[in-house]
């Protein structure tokens, strides 16, 4: 596939994996697979990293994935919660409006809240974690031209003249993804609103960073407005819906104006604009999510409505799923038809995630429980095998997300959380003294538990992506070591 032109001849690059895109999903799996031994180059089309707030919600479920990654401290010091709404008309306060409920921390669930990042800043967190290990391999100005594949790789010709040859190639180069388009992948998907969005980063001195200021349209001409104090900045992210025909203007002196059209605050109040774009809300799902030696990750295999903070955070988790599997073919011995439960395992839950986005849009549903993303699981997967038998509704089975809690004095007194940290799979035996099979220690990690509410009893082993995936009674049958053939072979 050719996209477009090459620059003057750079030399040939050998990786085991090509991810285009350094975004959120790109810089995600290659920290997760440089941690697990794999040669991951990333190409970024751009000079530098993207530079806008976008996607600032960090929900539950992704600050686990970076707890992970060794990345949640600095993402808690980089940003932090969200603030209360607040209602104006006339120049007037009318009220608080609470944008979704604030859980308190639980056992099984440290992190439960949203955690408000600046979408440049997640990118920059991630890249200097991608240097911490060991790596530096993003190259930037690089753009796709022309992308090959065979039996045994894929080469690929990048826009600074060098090629790459790789084993695997991983599209994370976002909604109008090249690589997508070149591979012939269609995406099916629906206009959330007609209406276009614009979205700016954005200094007012004057306006207190103590709530989340939210405009109504003051008249049917006119479209919804709210500016936003991003946390561990000075800036705030404005957003402003344009109902009557008229296109954003991106400029300082268009964003000035709608200002001073649709709040109490002078033009001039903003001081300047860091970073502007617009856009139409839609929400679409690509057909497939791999084609040969070639998987879509992030925006590139779907496409949300901000609403709910879902895109980025159903991107970062196709990373995680994918990583884990990559590294496991590539170096953990697993058979090749292990990259085959990527596509089965992420398309319907990212076509879940999308129909809460336009739900949340539309108002029809409030932001709670299902955007915090701590209940999706894989319980349908062919990874997943539950081998008890009677649980009780509620119980904690196979392809679920895998809870945190107590370790016991018997898994070093700490949390389960500090016992999955890491590349590694982990067997779980709570509350049973089930005799425990030999396995390769560098592959699995084995602790007892005494017990542990959230799981009950028995034998669970959990993958490397935080997710229940065998639990049963007896673990010295056939059954966890068949399970562990489709995972890593015959090691």
């Amino acid at each position: 596939m050719e996209l477009n032109s090459v620059k003057d001849t750079a030399p040939e690059s050998a990786a085991d994996v090509l991810i285009v895109g350094a975004g959120p999903t790109g810089l995600t799996l290659a920290c997760d697979l440089v941690r697990r031994g794999v040669r991951a180059l990333v190409v970024e089309q751009a000079d530098a990293l993207f530079p806008g707030s976008r996607g600032k919600g960090i929900q539950p479920r992704t600050q686990e994935v970076f707890d992970d990654l060794g990345v949640i401290a600095a993402a808690e010091a980089a940003g932090g919660t969200y603030p209360v709404g607040m209602i104006w008309k006339d120049g007037e306060r009318q009220g608080e409006h609470r944008m979704f409920d604030q859980p308190e921390p639980t056992e099984d669930a440290p992190y439960n809240r949203p955690l408000m990042v600046p979408q440049w800043r997640t990118q920059e967190i991630l890249h200097a974690r991608l240097k911490e290990l060991g790596s530096d391999d993003v190259r930037f100005g690089a753009g796709l031209t022309e992308l090959t594949q065979d039996g045994e790789g894929v080469t690929a010709r990048l826009a600074d003249g060098g090629t790459v040859r790789a084993a695997y190639a991983v599209a994370a180069d976002g909604g109008r993804s090249t690589v997508r388009a070149a591979l012939g992948i269609g995406m099916t998907g629906e206009t959330v609103d007609p209406n276009p969005v614009l979205v700016a980063d954005v200094r007012i001195p004057a306006l207190d960073r103590d709530n989340w200021h939210m405009f109504p349209p003051a008249t049917e001409g006119g479209g919804f407005l709210a500016i936003c104090p991003l946390a561990g900045t000075a800036d705030f992210q404005l957003t402003a819906q344009f109902t009557d025909g008229t296109h954003p203007d991106t400029s300082l002196e268009g964003v000035r104006k709608v200002v001073a059209a649709r709040t109490h605050l002078a033009a001039d109040d903003v001081t300047e604009v860091r970073w502007a774009s617009d856009f139409r809300p839609r929400a679409a799902l690509a057909d497939r999510f791999r084609e040969g030696r070639v998987f879509l990750a992030g925006d590139a295999a779907h496409v949300h409505s901000p609403a709910g903070g879902q895109g980025l955070n159903t991107s970062v988790q196709d990373a995680y799923n994918l990583g884990w599997k990559l590294g496991a073919v590539l170096r953990g011995g697993a058979p090749a038809a292990l990259l085959d439960t990527y596509e089965a395992e992420r398309l319907p839950n990212a076509a879940q995630m999308l129909g809460l986005s336009t739900r949340v849009h539309r108002g029809e549903e409030r932001r709670g429980e299902a955007t915090r993303q701590l209940g999706l699981g894989y319980r349908d997967s062919s990874l997943a095998v539950e081998t008890r038998t009677g649980l009780p509704e509620g119980a904690l089975r196979a392809g679920d997300r895998a809870p945190d809690g107590r370790c016991g004095g018997r898994c070093g007194g700490g949390r389960l959380f500090d016992a999955f940290r890491g590349p590694h799979f982990t067997l779980l035996a709570v509350d049973t003294e089930a005799e425990l099979p030999s396995l390769d220690e560098e592959l699995v990690h084995v602790h007892r538990v005494d017990t542990c509410a959230p799981y009950g009893k028995g034998v669970f082993l959990v993958r490397p992506d935080g997710y229940v995936g065998w639990a049963g009674e007896d673990a010295t049958g056939p059954g966890l070591t068949d399970y562990f053939k489709l995972v890593h072979g015959d090691r």
